[in-house]
């Protein structure tokens, strides 16, 4: 499958027991900052278990094209060659991020404090995506930006010739526009400082400590505060790159719902800024054990044996939103199955991602007969004994959405199709051959 290619209408139909082992492919989060914090070291980080997700790769060919040397050896196995902080050359061509806000924000940071142009552009997705959200704060250092209407790609960002550190305050928990800030503070000279009112997923700390940053949290009035001293000699590292609890989400998920399942899935990240669905899922009533819980490159792991459960719906609260952003499109499937509603609130995030995900899982679960009621920044689903099914959902260029509607399909009474599966390489190429060889009827 390729993010970029004709449309894959894919199917799914409702499936016997999913048993065996799910081994998830590496984090996705953690992967694109591995690959940009390598390329802003001094000499060879050597990567294992990187994500080989069509985003991931975008931000691989970026890295080449600011002058790193990136280097695959074999499945999961690459390198980077370095060339410091403030070391990126002038890309020759357009850079393509593909579907990825991730990885074109977080390259737009990485560049934006050294005196060099770039010109960014994306798939249709990404394209509809707004930029100002980042660009914004980079222009505090003194970076220019010049795109489409809007904020929108394409767009040229010209770097700060004499970049000044920035103290900024994040208007929305954003992981991403946090972890661009920060990477632009590496090339300011003095502290740049970034305040999160509600934290958000911290791989970006954790790794620019790893790397050698001097960098500290401290809860502060304003809420976390998080300072960066600028201008280090970023070290190489060796990095184990953990399993993706929001790949992790599918198979989970779907043993779950799908009647006599069980199944175990190894190694994934139990990080707590990203653990909001699994404690959710817990408090619905989810047989999940989390077995050999360890430390895997300097984030907590843990195997998942899930099997099938009757769910009860909740109320999701609002301060949950930012360590579960990316998982509400599967837990409003799962919820269509669980006794009662589940309400989710403080989700208005979601309307700004790869698509309108609210607007997506909404019109694609009442096509399927559940019963939804829809906000601004709310999403409620009305469980059912039984989902009908028997739609074709439209995923709008969204992995997320697709994946999650094939799971429906996977325990509705009649088979549930997506209109493009394509997107799902962006995030999880082997998620059909991982799906049917736990037992699922996808094709």
């Amino acid at each position: 499958m390729s993010g970029h290619g004709p449309a894959q209408p894919m199917t799914a139909r409702r499936s016997g027991p999913l048993r065996g082992r799910a081994e998830i492919p590496g984090d996705k989060s953690i992967s694109h900052r591995s690959l940009i914090l390598g390329a802003m070291a001094v000499g060879e980080t050597r990567i294992s278990g990187l994500l080989e997700g069509q985003d991931v790769i975008d931000t691989a060919t970026a890295m080449r094209a600011f002058g790193a040397e990136v280097i695959q050896h074999g499945p999961g196995d690459w390198s980077v060659h370095g060339v410091g902080v403030g070391g990126f050359a002038e890309p020759s061509e357009v850079i393509d991020c593909g579907n990825s806000g991730t990885g074109v924000r977080l390259v737009m940071g990485a560049m934006a404090t050294s005196p060099i142009t770039a010109t960014f552009t994306g798939d249709a997705s990404l394209r509809k995506r707004p930029m100002g959200r980042v660009t914004d704060p980079l222009g505090l250092f003194g970076t220019r930006a010049y795109g489409r209407k809007g904020g929108r790609l394409p767009m040229t960002i010209v770097g700060a010739a004499d970049p000044v550190p920035v103290r900024y305050t994040v208007p929305m928990p954003s992981a991403q526009v946090k972890s661009a800030v920060l990477l632009a503070g590496l090339n300011a000279p003095g502290e740049t400082v970034v305040i999160e009112r509600e934290a958000t997923r911290d791989h970006s700390e954790r790794m620019l400590r790893g790397f050698g940053a001097e960098l500290t949290v401290e809860a502060g009035p304003e809420g976390q505060v998080i300072t960066l001293t600028g201008q280090p000699e970023l070290r190489p590292q060796t990095v184990a790159v953990p399993r993706d609890p929001s790949s992790a989400a599918f198979p989970v998920c779907a043993a779950l719902i799908v009647e006599g399942s069980e199944i175990l899935v190894p190694g994934v990240s139990r990080n707590p800024t990203r653990d909001g669905l699994y404690v959710t899922l817990l408090e619905m009533g989810a047989d999940i054990a989390f077995e050999n819980e360890r430390e895997e490159g300097g984030e907590p792991v843990a195997d998942l044996r899930v099997r099938a459960s009757a769910l009860k719906g909740v109320e999701v609260p609002p301060e949950r939103a930012p360590s579960m952003i990316d998982e509400y499109p599967i837990l409003s499937v799962v919820a269509a199955f669980a006794e009662g509603a589940t309400v989710m609130r403080g989700v208005k995030e979601l309307r700004v991602k790869e698509s309108d995900r609210i607007d997506a899982m909404a019109r694609g679960l009442e096509a399927c007969g559940v019963r939804i009621d829809e906000e601004e920044d709310m999403l409620t689903v009305h469980g059912m004994e039984r989902v009908p099914g028997g739609a074709t959902c439209a995923t709008h260029l969204d992995h997320r959405i697709a994946m999650s509607f094939l799971v429906l399909g996977m325990a509705a009474d009649i088979p549930v199709s997506v209109d493009d599966g394509s997107p799902i390489a962006t995030s999880f190429p082997a998620f059909r051959n991982l799906m049917v060889g736990l037992g699922a009827d996808l094709s």
